[in-house]
């Protein structure tokens, strides 16, 4: 079965699910900028490391990604078993700087909001803002990790990726773009099915 009839047949298994998490990232989207912070710390937070180790850091820390110090986020990071916890802790508290800016972003147009983030925030690459946009609403950006990868590569849509520069992440961008518009979906929506191919788990 090729990836595209993979994903038509998921349709009526896990279309449902599909739909109420895209809900869920549009509610985000018209949060409080505290909220919306959350998500973003959840996204820096997944950089080579996992979307569930980002939750369990969410759901641990909460509102403590914007109110703690630098020590004592470091400190519940370690505590929760998470792997990065010196580098990141440092990342989320510089990024602190943003919360006004938050709404602001989130009605730019996608790609810029994009760029913005990646050239402002530390911690954040491609990967990584096009995660929290999406996470916050945004429709029309892939979230290019691993998963995503092996996933095209293994339905031969990719060969080797040894660098995934910025020129390569739009590149596969637009691959993606083309397969999902053939099935009639837009990227938000599927990454959800993809990474549910690799993982067996709609997350966020």
């Amino acid at each position: 079965m090729n990836l595209i009839e993979k994903v038509e047949a998921l349709r009526s298994e896990i279309g449902d699910v599909v739909s109420e998490r895209i809900k869920e990232f549009e509610r985000v989207r018209r949060e409080s900028p505290e909220r919306i912070f959350q998500e973003l710390a959840f996204c820096i937070l997944t950089a080579n490391s996992s979307a569930k180790m980002g939750l369990k850091a969410q759901n641990s820390i909460g509102d403590g990604f914007l109110t703690y110090p630098e020590e004592k986020l470091r400190a519940e990071l370690r505590k929760i078993g998470y792997r990065f916890w010196r580098v990141r802790a440092a990342y989320i508290v510089q990024a602190r700087w943003i919360l006004p800016e938050l709404q602001t972003i989130l009605e730019m147009n996608e790609f810029e909001a994009r760029d913005y983030l990646v050239e402002r925030v530390k911690g954040l690459g491609m990967k990584e803002a096009s995660h929290f946009l999406r996470n916050t609403g945004a429709k029309n950006l892939a979230i290019v990790d691993r998963h995503i990868i092996r996933v095209l590569q293994e339905h031969g849509y990719l060969e080797e990726v040894k660098n995934l520069t910025r020129k390569r992440y739009l590149e596969i961008e637009e691959k993606e773009r083309k397969i999902a518009k053939s099935v009639g979906m837009n990227l938000a929506e599927f990454d959800l099915y993809l990474w549910y191919i690799k993982t067996g788990a709609v997350l966020k």
